[in-house]
């Protein structure tokens, strides 16, 4: 795995986790790499310090340990939020703009539709899905 810190075209900086430098090279290229800020697809490597070894009271996660956290964070979301599919985008609107009764809800968006929704100022976040599978 590979941290890259990065930038998007409105100078949002957030860290990306990658394989391997091509993964970054080709998710980019697709456009599947989105600024969880503004939704921006226009992203690329910003200038990053070398990681130096460094003592801390709480140590990294190993793959595996980050892998369980995300596992753990996804099934605490399936328990507590209404699941809408491909809707995300028209249902976090109407929640924002008090047509339905606030839930906590998650589903599916284009990179396009997230980007309209921060550019509404409605807040939401993007978070990696992983499969619940063995890796």
């Amino acid at each position: 795995m590979i941290v890259y810190s990065l930038r998007c075209d409105k100078a949002h900086e957030f860290e990306g986790w990658f394989r391997d430098g091509a993964a970054f090279d080709k998710q980019a290229k697709a456009g599947k790499v989105a600024c969880p800020e503004c939704a921006s697809i226009k992203v690329e490597k910003a200038p990053m310090a070398p990681r130096l070894a460094r003592q801390s009271k709480s140590p990294e996660l190993s793959p595996a340990e980050m892998r369980q956290a995300l596992l753990k964070m996804r099934k605490h979301i399936e328990a507590n939020c209404d699941y809408v599919g491909r809707n995300f985008a028209e249902e976090a609107r109407k929640i924002h703009y008090g047509e339905v009764e606030k839930k906590s809800i998650y589903g599916e968006s284009t990179a396009e539709e997230a980007q309209a929704l921060a550019e509404e100022g409605i807040e939401f976040g993007r978070i990696p899905w992983i499969p619940t599978g063995d890796a």
